[in-house]
C-alpha cells in the first residue's frame, strides 16, 4: 500500500474517532473545546495567520490594529467551534437539527417557501455555519442539491457525501455542476452554490470590500439560463449556540436583468457578493478570513 493511501486511512480513522467522541459530549462542551482549538491555531501555531491578517487589513483599513487583532482571534475561535459542530452534524437527525436552528422572519424569508417545488439558486458564503445552513433547509423538507468540490482524501470524501445525503442533501461534484445543477433546477430543486472563493482567471471580477475579487460564475449563469430566483442564505451562530438563517431574495427574475448574458451575469454576481459583504461587516468574526480571496488579480 502506498504511503498516500496509508496517510488517508490514518486521517479517516482519526476523523471517525473524533466524531465518535464529540457526539458523546454536551454541545456546549464541544463549543468550548472548538474555541480552544481555534485559539491554538491563532497563537502559538499561527496557522495561516499571515493570510488572515492581510485580508482583514485589506477589508478594514480604517480600523485600529487592536480591532483587527480582536476580530482575527475571534474568527479563529469561531472556525474551531464550527469545525467541531460540522463533525457532530454527521450524527444528528432531522429533529436535532430543527431544534437548534430557525429561519428569520424578516425581509424576504418567504422567498424560500415560494421557491419550493419551482427551483431556486441558493447562494452561500463561508460565513456562519454553511454546512448547517444546508442541513436546516433539507431537514425542513426542501429538495436540496449542493455543488461541492471533491476532497483530496477519498475516504473522507465518501464519508462527507454519505453524511450530507443522510440529512437529505444531494451532492453534485463541481465538475458536473453545469449539467446536474441545471437538471436539478428544472426538477424544482434548490441548488446551493458557495460563491465567495477565488475563482482564478475563469472567474468574473466584482467588488468585494472595495477590491475586485475573482468570483465563480456558476450561480449567476445557472439562474440566468433558467430564470430561477437567486436567494442568499446566511446561517448565523447566535450567542446561545443555536443558529438563525437569514434568507434574502437577491433577484426574482435573473433572466430579465439585461439582454447580454455576460453583463447580466456580472451584475447578478456583484449583487449577491455585495450582500454577503454587508453581512460580513455586521459579523466579521463569523467569516472565513483564512482563504486568499484576492489571490487572482484582474488583467491591467
Amino acid at each position: 500500500m502506498k504511503w498516500k493511501s496509508v496517510q488517508h486511512w490514518i486521517e479517516y480513522a482519526l476523523l471517525r474517532l473524533a466524531v465518535g467522541t464529540l457526539i458523546r459530549i454536551p454541545r456546549r462542551t464541544a463549543d468550548r473545546m472548538g474555541a480552544a482549538l481555534g485559539r491554538l491555531g491563532y497563537s502559538p501555531l499561527r496557522i495561516r495567520r499571515n493570510v488572515v491578517e492581510a485580508n482583514l487589513l485589506k477589508a478594514f483599513p480604517g480600523q485600529a490594529q487592536e480591532w483587527r487583532d480582536d476580530i482575527a482571534r475571534r474568527a479563529y475561535e469561531h472556525l474551531g467551534r464550527e469545525m467541531l459542530a460540522m463533525l457532530r452534524l454527521s450524527r444528528l437527525d432531522r429533529e436535532d437539527i430543527i431544534s437548534q436552528t430557525a429561519f428569520t422572519d424578516e425581509g424576504d424569508a418567504d422567498a424560500l417557501y415560494r421557491a419550493k417545488g419551482k427551483g431556486a439558486v441558493i447562494v452561500v458564503g463561508h460565513f456562519g455555519n454553511w454546512e448547517l445552513g444546508a442541513a436546516t433547509m433539507a431537514a425542513r423538507g426542501y429538495p436540496l442539491d449542493v455543488i461541492a468540490q471533491r476532497q483530496a482524501n477519498p475516504y473522507f470524501d465518501r464519508y462527507l457525501v454519505a453524511a450530507r445525503e443522510r440529512l437529505g442533501v444531494r451532492v453534485i461534484e463541481r465538475s458536473r455542476a453545469p449539467k446536474e445543477g441545471l437538471r436539478g433546477l428544472r426538477q424544482g430543486r434548490l441548488v446551493v452554490f458557495g460563491a465567495d472563493q477565488n475563482a482564478g482567471r475563469s472567474g468574473v471580477f466584482v467588488p468585494f470590500f472595495g477590491h475586485l475579487a475573482s468570483t465563480h460564475r456558476g450561480a449567476a449563469l445557472m439562474a440566468i439560463r433558467t430564470g430561477a430566483p437567486v436567494i442568499m442564505a446566511l446561517p448565523l451562530r447566535q450567542p446561545d449556540g443555536t443558529y438563525l438563517t437569514r434568507v434574502e431574495l437577491i433577484e426574482a427574475n435573473p433572466e430579465s436583468i439585461h439582454e447580454d448574458n455576460d453583463v447580466a451575469m456580472e451584475i447578478l454576481t456583484a449583487r449577491f457578493t455585495a450582500r454577503l459583504e454587508g453581512a460580513i461587516r455586521e459579523h466579521p468574526d463569523q467569516y472565513l478570513w483564512h482563504h486568499r480571496r484576492w489571490k487572482t488579480r484582474p488583467p491591467s
